[in-house]
Order: C-alpha cells, then sequence, then structure tokens
C-alpha cells in the first residue's frame, strides 16, 4: 500500500488502473480507496518532514533546480524522489529565477593575431589539458568593475580570477598566473581558450602563454557555443551570487566573488554535466596522472 501511495502522488494518472493494480495485489479496488482516503494525514506529514529537509538546501544554493535539490538530499541522505521535489517546489512557487539582460564585453576590433578554434576537436581525458577564460561586468551603483576567470574545462574547476576596475590586459593576465600558480600541467599538452578579445590577443598576454609552450584556441565569430563552459560559469556566478545582492564598494563584491568561487563553487555546488559532484570531489576522484 505504501508503494502504491507513492505511485499515486508521483504520477496521480496512476489512479486510472486501480482495478488493474487490486487484481495483481489481490484486493478489491474499493479496499485500495478506502485505504488510501485515510492517508491523507500521513502524507501531509511526510510533506512537512520533506518541505524542512528541501528548503534547507533551497536556501543554501538559492538557484538550484529540482534535479540538483534532490542529488544534494540524497547525499545528505535523504531519500526522495525528484518528481516529489518538483511537485513541492512548485508548490512553494520556488522555481522562479530573475533574469538579467546580456551585456558584451568582447571587443574583438584590434589589430593582434586571431588564433584558430582548437578546443572543439580535444577529446578530453583529463584535468589541465584545457583552460578556458572569459570575463564580465559587474555594476555597482556608481561604477562598473570586471571579472576574469580561468576554468579547467574537464572539472569545470575556477582555476584562476581576478577583479579589477580596469578592462585590459592586466585583468585576465592576473588570473592567468593565479592558474600558474595553482596547476601542474605537462608542457606542450595544454590549451587556452577564449574569445577574441583584445585582453586575450595582446602581446602581453599571448607572451605569457607562449613562454609556458601553452597552445593558443580562440572561439569563431559570431558563434556563442565555443566558449560555452567559461560564458555559463559567468552566468551561474551572477545568477547565483551577484543578482542576489547589492553592491556599494569594491571590496564588497570581492569578499562575496572570493566566497562564491573558492567556498561554493569549487567546493560545495553540485553539477550536473559531472554527475552531481563539486569541481573539487571530481578532480580528487581522478588518478593521479595531472594533479594540481
Amino acid at each position: 500500500m505504501a508503494l502504491l501511495r507513492q505511485a499515486l502522488e508521483e504520477r496521480p494518472t496512476a489512479e486510472r488502473a486501480l482495478k488493474s493494480l487490486g487484481q495483481a495485489v489481490g484486493l478489491s479496488r474499493s479496499t485500495i480507496v478506502r485505504q488510501l482516503r485515510s492517508a491523507p494525514a500521513n502524507t501531509a506529514e511526510k510533506d512537512t518532514e520533506r518541505r524542512e529537509e528541501i528548503h534547507k538546501v533551497a536556501l543554501e544554493m538559492r538557484t538550484y533546480g529540482y534535479r540538483p535539490i534532490t542529488a544534494e538530499l540524497h547525499r545528505r541522505d535523504k531519500i526522495i524522489n525528484h518528481k516529489v521535489v518538483l511537485r513541492l517546489l512548485r508548490a512553494d512557487n520556488l522555481l522562479c529565477l530573475r533574469k538579467r539582460a546580456f551585456v558584451a564585453t568582447t571587443d574583438s576590433a584590434h589589430h593582434f593575431k586571431i588564433y584558430p578554434n582548437l578546443a572543439r576537436d580535444l577529446v578530453l581525458t583529463d584535468i589541465n589539458q584545457l583552460w578556458v577564460g572569459d570575463i564580465t561586468y559587474i555594476r555597482l551603483r556608481q561604477e562598473f568593475i570586471y571579472l576574469a576567470a580561468l576554468l579547467d574545462a574537464y572539472s569545470r574547476r575556477c582555476i584562476g580570477w581576478a577583479l579589477a576596475r580596469y578592462l585590459d590586459a592586466r585583468l585576465p593576465l592576473a588570473a592567468l598566473r593565479m592558474a600558474l600558480q595553482t596547476r601542474t600541467f605537462q608542457l606542450g599538452q595544454l590549451t587556452h581558450h577564449s574569445d577574441r578579445g583584445v585582453q586575450y590577443a595582446s602581446k602581453e598576454y599571448v607572451q605569457v602563454l607562449q613562454e609556458n609552450k601553452i597552445t593558443i584556441s580562440m572561439s569563431r565569430i559570431g558563434n556563442p557555443y565555443d566558449n560555452a563552459i567559461a560564458e555559463r560559469f559567468m552566468r551561474t556566478l551572477k545568477y547565483e551570487e551577484i543578482y542576489m545582492n547589492d553592491y556599494d564598494t569594491f571590496a564588497e563584491v570581492l569578499r562575496s566573488v572570493e566566497h562564491f568561487i573558492e567556498a561554493v563553487y569549487n567546493h560545495k555546488r553540485l553539477h550536473s554535466a559531472l554527475g552531481y559532484v563539486t569541481p573539487a570531489e571530481f578532480e580528487a576522484s581522478l588518478p593521479l596522472r595531472n594533479q594540481p
């Protein structure tokens, strides 16, 4: 009977099959209906307990959808079906996200060399084979500041980032140098991919890549998919952290971004592309071939 209640809860149309279900278990349809009608209090009590657990996760990870919430509940040893999570989130109106307009920050009208897109042909088998970078802006009340980030495409981990009031090559260079200090890679086996922006094509940035024997790759013009991993990270950071706050000062943004990247994104946030584990956990599970 408990399994039948769960089936009806997750799939209301199952009620049409009560007769055949009753025949299968040796009970009449009226007996099944009577037993089910005696259960609302138990169901409501269960929903209250489930809501408490769901709300805990939803408050910690404010833009998780129902599948990541379900995965996190399973990690906490809570047995619950994703359909139940979806139903309760809908009932509590917790599925809405704020949307913001996209603003381009890439200036590809420059005289520097443009490199071909080599990343799309790579088949990744480990970390430190492909790093992807991007730049975005953050709006304060009276100014804009800029964030550059560098991710390992295989593990989705943010391995370098920098925040500044200026938008030139120094910004992504600071993120790149952070990655170079914390990662170990085989010379000639690493590719760096970015858009065609002047910051990434600049003499200073290209020189550092070449000094470290890093192959250079750039997105095709007007193609939104070529640098999707880095752009998705920026979108995640904005929706899950930046848009949730109103900042007055550079220092406030710095603290917020550092906490999100280091404490939340790399070590706490589950990634569907990694099988619902964190980037740090994913890297820790890999053989010690190319580890930082």
